[in-house]
């Protein structure tokens, strides 16, 4: 009798399927790995997107706030009728620039202001005290020729430029300015628009003139905090205890 028949040989079935499990599982892995990678990158990216669309925002912002300024502004100074004597202008720092004319907004060698000067003045203020205006500073600067002055009341033009910056910040202060938006400078003639003299050392009248000025610069740049006092925050038990003591 002829004893059972030898089992099959093995068809290599289970070897293929133990590979494509092992291949589906590298696949899937690698998958796994290229997605993780790529959307690390990606939010890397959304962010500094996002910080360049709000840096991007906020400056042309503050750009479309200052050209509407300086328009508006423009547009007070021809309603006056003084552009011949307020130049507008920008200067290396961004603010807007205002230049008068010393001549046409003060009486010589005073720093009164001339009554022509008080509208064209009450215009800027009204722009720049808007309620779209409120975080803009002014700084006022006075200037002079170097022709030396000395009166009781300005005993040098370091006097003059002082008074005339200080009557333009307290024209504004007294038509409800903040004071914490102004300062007052003055630089007397240490710096002429145009040299005061010839290589002779002969006056130039046109330069003198021009040399004569106030400068407003209108910017976003902090110029003081107002101060806040400390406060005392004791319990009403330590403050009864005290008034015992004293009696």
């Amino acid at each position: 009798m002829a004893g059972p028949p030898p089992p099959p040989p093995p068809s290599g079935d289970d070897d293929d399927i133990m590979g494509t499990y092992a291949d589906a599982i590298t696949l899937l892995m690698a998958f796994f790995v290229l997605f993780f990678s790529i959307s690390k990158v990606d939010l890397d990216v959304m962010d500094e997107v996002a910080k360049g669309m709000s840096s991007a925002i906020s400056k042309e912002e503050r750009e479309t706030k200052q050209e509407t300024l300086k328009k508006n502004i423009k547009d007070v100074v021809y309603s006056e009728g003084a552009e011949e004597v307020v130049k507008i202008a920008s200067d290396a720092q961004g603010s807007i620039t205002l230049e008068l004319d010393g001549g046409a907004f003060f009486k010589a060698a005073s720093a009164e202001l001339m009554e022509q000067a008080i509208p064209v003045l009450e215009g800027i203020f009204q722009e720049i005290n808007s309620d779209l205006y409120l975080n803009f500073n002014i700084i006022a600067e006075g200037h002079t020729d170097d022709d030396p002055i000395s009166t009781p009341r300005y005993p040098s033009n370091w006097e003059l430029s002082s008074n005339r910056a200080s009557t333009v910040v307290r024209f504004f202060i007294s038509n409800g300015m903040k004071k914490n938006r102004l300062r007052a400078i003055g630089y007397a003639d240490t710096q002429p628009k145009l040299p005061n003299r010839d290589a002779s050392g002969a006056p130039i009248p046109d330069n003198m003139i021009a040399n004569r000025r106030i400068i407003l610069r209108i910017n976003r740049q902090p110029i003081y905090e107002e101060i806040r006092l400390p406060k005392f925050r004791r319990k009403e038990g330590d403050k009864k205890s005290n008034k015992t003591q004293i009696n």
